[in-house]
């Protein structure tokens, strides 16, 4: 199974400590999967251009190659000014229509405050749903007020992270079950 994670910024750290906190979980849980952090901070993408995904090279290639290639997919995204970063977008931007098909898709956000809550019900989701994602319909949403000195101090949202982590695979392992099965069932 390969898991990529998206970290969705290129400023800050917050969502990058989430990712890591999690991609660490991973690791732990599922050492057989495959997995791959993307921290588009480390990434110089270039801004979609509407050319298909497989004629862009450098890291631009890489990023979306990379996703392309994921069973599993875990975003992480702030919340810049009650939206999803520019970043973020980009990357869907880059990526065909069906990009997600067959695909769980799996979501972690930070934010400054709790009012940015239904950023990912409101945006991200819709978006994901539109590339055809198998979307795991919880979240975890972290507020300012769970990091100190870029860790996650607050018990609550390192269970639910794990939990996510938990859903993310039992789910990706679900479909490709059901796709295979279905799959036999053809003569050709």
């Amino acid at each position: 199974m390969k898991i990529v994670g998206i970290s969705g910024s290129i400023v800050g750290s917050k969502t990058r400590t989430a990712m890591d906190y999690t991609f660490k979980a991973i690791a732990e849980k599922y050492p057989d999967a495959e997995v791959t952090l993307i921290d588009l901070a480390e990434y110089q993408v270039q801004f979609s251009d509407g050319r298909n995904y497989m004629e862009y090279e450098g890291d631009t290639g890489y990023v979306t190659k990379t996703i392309m290639e994921a069973d599993a997919i875990i975003i992480g995204t702030p919340v810049f000014q009650a939206s999803i970063p520019g970043t973020l977008k980009n990357i869907f931007d880059l990526l065909p229509v069906n990009a997600f098909r067959d695909k769980v898709v799996s979501m972690l956000v930070t934010a400054g405050t709790p009012k940015h809550f239904l950023i990912v019900e409101q945006q991200l989701k819709p978006i994901l749903a539109y590339m055809k994602a198998q979307i795991v319909q919880t979240y975890v949403f972290i507020e300012e007020q769970d990091f100190h000195r870029k860790e996650i101090v607050n018990d609550d949202v390192l269970f639910r992270l794990d939990r996510l982590v938990e859903d993310t695979v039992m789910l990706t392992e679900t479909y490709t079950n059901i796709r295979k099965e279905k799959e036999a069932k053809y003569d050709f």
